[in-house]
């Protein structure tokens, strides 16, 4: 019951200050402090509550200014835990400042991977390709679908903020060791390429025109014939898997990938060879 009373942050309190992280985060950023005036200035409703008084705030305020980075999304938390932490040491609570520091610089980095890997690398590029596909066929829902992105964003990070203010320094080491973020990294992944090659082999186009004639009386060689054979949609996936690989292997840049595409569709208009 002595708890309860102690509970000055209201579940209403930590969305609302993971809201105004998720839009201000990249904001204010620099090298030398990257997302943490962001962060420290989501934080400043939620100070102001733990700490009436001025030089208690301003020492908070500072804490929270040292260097931080992470993915916004999964690493909220890390938000739900520093308040949590917060508000047990505004009531007494020993915890140090480095205490709050070292947590919160230990687990940017993994929660960081881990936001990357699903959020970014897997759930945008599927939406993007979805929103894409249906706009290039003249749907009009193609420019509802990118809303997707920042729905599910938003309901993850309100959920998993809360998650991490209610169980508070014992929930990352729990979900870490639980494997159950391996089994999501995975599933997201397969189903990711799992649509990336259902779109490829829809909208990928890509053929031979080269046609041997061996005179009259002879059936033409046709060389897309032949492909299709072997395996249909060759061509296509090969394309597909060639730009893949180069973009995995040589670290090229988006706009230098294009030239090349162009390139090679120029040269193999021209040659007939494409």
């Amino acid at each position: 019951m002595e708890n309860e009373e102690k509970k000055l942050i209201t579940i209403k309190d930590v969305r609302s200050h993971w809201l105004r992280y998720y839009m201000t985060c990249e904001m204010g950023i620099s090298y030398e402090r990257l997302q943490a005036v962001g962060l420290c200035s989501a934080l400043g409703p939620v100070l102001k509550k733990l700490y009436p008084n001025k030089e208690d705030l301003s020492k908070a305020l500072q804490r929270h200014l040292v260097f931080y980075n992470t993915e916004a999304v999964f690493g909220s938390l890390i938000n739900g835990i520093v308040i949590a932490m917060e508000e047990q040491k505004a009531n007494g609570e020993p915890i140090e400042d480095e205490t709050i520091t070292s947590l919160k610089t230990g687990l940017m980095g993994p929660l960081a991977g881990i936001g990357d890997s699903i959020d970014w690398a897997t759930l945008k590029p599927i939406i993007f390709a979805l929103a894409a596909t249906l706009s290039a066929t003249g749907n009009p829902i193609g420019c509802f679908v990118l809303l997707a992105l920042p729905v599910i964003q938003i309901a993850i990070g309100l959920n998993l903020s809360v998650y991490g203010y209610k169980a508070g320094r014992s929930s990352i080491r729990d979900i870490l060791n639980s494997g159950r973020i391996k089994e999501l990294i995975l599933g997201a992944s397969t189903l990711g390429l799992f649509m990336m090659g259902a779109l490829s082999s829809t909208y990928v186009k890509l053929s031979t025109p080269v046609v041997i004639n061996f005179g009259k009386g002879n059936e033409p060689f046709i060389l897309q014939n032949v492909i299709d054979g072997i395996v249909p949609g060759l061509l296509p996936l090969a394309a597909v898997l060639g730009i893949y690989w180069w973009l995995n292997n040589k670290n090229q840049k988006m706009i230098m990938i294009m030239l090349i595409i162009l390139a090679v569709s120029l040269i193999g208009a021209v040659t007939g060879l494409l």
